[in-house]
C-alpha cells in the first residue's frame, strides 16, 4: 500500500488529476475533491511528495474553475429541472440555496463551498439570479482558496501525526475529510430545518 501511494505522489498525473476532480467536483456532486485533496496533502505531509503547496494551487484553481461552470449553468438553464436539484433533498437544497443568496449573498457563498452539495447549489443559484458576475468571482476565489487551504491543513496533520506511515496518514486524513463533511451537512440539514419552522407562521398569516 505505501509503495504504491509513493508511485501515485511522484507522478505529475497527480497534479492534473486534482485539479480535474476540484473542477468537476464544482458542479457535480458526487465527485469527492474533499477526500482527493486531503489525502494527497496527508501524503505530502508524511513523505514530501507530492508538492504540498503546488496541490493547494491546483486544488484551489480547480475549485475555483467548477464553481464558474455552475454559476455559468444556473445562468443558462433552468436548474429546477436537474436531476440531482429535481426532487428530494437536491430540491430542498437548491430553495434553502435560493432564499438565503437573496439575503445575505456574500457570507452564503463563502460557507456553502464547504458543504458538497451545498456548493453546487449555491453557485448555479447565484448564475439563475444574476447574482453579479465579478462579484461571484470574487468570492468564489476566496471561497476555494480558503477550501483547499482547510483541507491541506487537515490532510497535513495526519501527514504529520503518520509521519513515515503515508498509508496510514492518507486513511486518516481521508476519514476526516469525510467527517468533516458529514457534520457541515448534518449543521446545513439543522438549519434548513430551523429556518423551515420559523418560515412556516409567517406563510400562514398572510392574507389570501
Amino acid at each position: 500500500m505505501d509503495a504504491w501511494l509513493l508511485s501515485l505522489a511522484t507522478s505529475w498525473v497527480v497534479y492534473p488529476g486534482m485539479f480535474v476532480f476540484a473542477l468537476i467536483d464544482g458542479f457535480f456532486p458526487p465527485m469527492p475533491s474533499e477526500v482527493a485533496a486531503v489525502g494527497l496533502t496527508a501524503l505530502a505531509a508524511s513523505t514530501g511528495s507530492p508538492d504540498l503547496a503546488l496541490v493547494v494551487l491546483v486544488a484551489a484553481a480547480g475549485a475555483f474553475v467548477g464553481d464558474l461552470v455552475a454559476y455559468g449553468i444556473g445562468a443558462r438553464i433552468d436548474v429546477h429541472r436537474m436531476p440531482l436539484l429535481r426532487r428530494g433533498r437536491g430540491a430542498q437544497t437548491l430553495a434553502w440555496a435560493e432564499r438565503s443568496l437573496t439575503h445575505r449573498g456574500r457570507s452564503f457563498i463563502l460557507a456553502g463551498r464547504f458543504v458538497p452539495v451545498a456548493r453546487v447549489a449555491v453557485s448555479m443559484s447565484a448564475g439563475a439570479l444574476g447574482y453579479p458576475r465579478r462579484s461571484f468571482m470574487l468570492l468564489a476565489g476566496i471561497g476555494s482558496t480558503t477550501w483547499a487551504a482547510y483541507s491541506a491543513v487537515l490532510g497535513a496533520g495526519a501527514g504529520a501525526w503518520f509521519g513515515g506511515h503515508p498509508g496510514g496518514a492518507v486513511v486518516v486524513g481521508t476519514v476526516g475529510g469525510l467527517v468533516l463533511g458529514v457534520v457541515l451537512d448534518l449543521v446545513l440539514s439543522r438549519v434548513q430545518h430551523v429556518r423551515g419552522r420559523s418560515v412556516a407562521p409567517a406563510s400562514v398569516a398572510e392574507p389570501g
